[in-house]
């Protein structure tokens, strides 16, 4: 399976993406803060992949693409992760040596499936926002990242809590005990980083996080 490192100046969503891609079966060799360490990382590691965020307080993304395929050998292949919806700046990577960029609120799956797609040799799609969706910022965009970390029972979970369900009514919903329950939603407010289920209920609403489609069995 494919080595990467995670180049990502947001470092809470590079930790939180590291340990799902690692689940995911990927081998993740560094996670960076800055545009400076992720090539030095990328150079001392030869990974498969480098998944590298656009905007770093050191420097801009898309302009160190050539530099980190040298850093890698030429083996290291480039999947610009980005929250920007802006064409010049996907043609511009795609022109220096990218293999795909993905917009981080196209979620887990899609990225995976590129990643799946780059290690095979196959061309990767240039995945943006859906038609018609906002293009958020700032802690809209955080909530989404994060929460595209959720599994199918914490997204549930998460929709339940944001119709305005208790422990005992969420579990008589879903089939599990209420224990389970509160493992899950443990689990959500972790993830979405935040103290109580108001929060999260109010964050999911806030951002169309989850909808109807999140309680089909």
């Amino acid at each position: 399976m494919a080595t990467l490192v995670i180049g990502d100046d947001h470092r809470l969503f590079a930790d939180a993406l590291g340990t799902v891609l690692i689940q995911q079966g990927f081998t993740v060799l560094a996670i960076e803060a800055s545009l400076a360490a992720t090539i030095a990382a990328v150079a001392q590691t030869r990974p498969d992949l480098c998944l590298l965020d656009r905007h770093f307080a050191d420097g801009e993304g898309t302009r160190a693409i050539a530099d980190i395929r040298r850093a890698g050998g030429g083996v290291t292949k480039v999947i610009m992760l980005t929250a920007d919806h802006d064409p010049e700046g996907m043609g511009f990577a795609m022109a220096s040596g990218a293999v795909g960029y993905v917009h981080k609120s196209c979620g887990l799956a899609a990225l995976v499936a590129a990643i799946r797609r780059a290690y095979a040799g196959d061309p990767v799609e240039l995945l943006s926002p859906p038609p018609g969706r906002r293009v958020p910022h700032g802690r809209d965009m955080d909530a989404i990242r994060l929460a595209s970390f959720l599994t199918q029972r914490e997204r549930q979970c998460l929709a339940l809590l944001a119709d305005g369900y208790g422990t005992a009514a969420m579990a008589q919903r879903l089939g599990v005990s209420t224990a389970t329950v509160r493992t899950h939603v443990q689990a959500v407010l972790t993830k979405l980083g935040v103290h109580s289920r108001l929060q999260a209920a109010s964050l999911a609403v806030q951002n169309s996080l989850v909808d109807s489609a999140d309680l089909a069995e």
